[in-house]
């Protein structure tokens, strides 16, 4: 079971997975950064200070002042900012991924034009050519 196991990380794909994770990882913690750090307080001048993250409806009895009051006290909130910032983070990854895929595929369609260049120049002889070449010229008389 244990030479399974090793056999089943040591395939490329899961090392290539397990990186994937690594780095989604880390580009999840910038786009929030990006997120909560620049562009919602840009929201929030242009729509007069709102903070959206901490926009909800106290659908229980009471008042609370933040929705991480209301959270503490078990009340049953409706959190319509942090679905609000959750969608404008889907949306920044969504483009930026968008971003990422078009320069990768500029990048393959850049490499298979110069592919197709390579292939289309007119090619010399092969070396077997050469070495036939050769040897008709050794056959024939002098």
């Amino acid at each position: 079971m244990l030479k399974d196991f090793r056999n089943f990380i040591a395939r490329g794909n899961v090392v290539d997975m397990a990186v994937g994770i690594i780095v989604g990882a880390a580009f999840t913690a910038i786009v929030n950064s990006m997120v909560s750090d620049l562009i919602n307080p840009i929201i929030g001048v242009i729509t007069g200070g709102i903070d959206f993250s901490n926009l909800f409806i106290n659908l229980g009895e009471g008042r609370y002042a933040s929705l991480a009051a209301a959270r503490e006290a078990g009340a049953p909130v409706f959190a319509y900012g942090a679905f609000f910032t959750a969608v404008i983070n889907f949306l920044i990854i969504a483009f930026v991924v968008f971003l990422l895929v078009k320069g990768v595929n500029r990048l393959k369609e850049a490499a298979h034009r110069e592919e197709a260049k390579a292939a289309a120049a007119p090619k010399g002889p092969s070396e077997v050519d050469l070495l036939m070449e050769i040897r008709d010229a050794l056959k024939t008389p002098r």
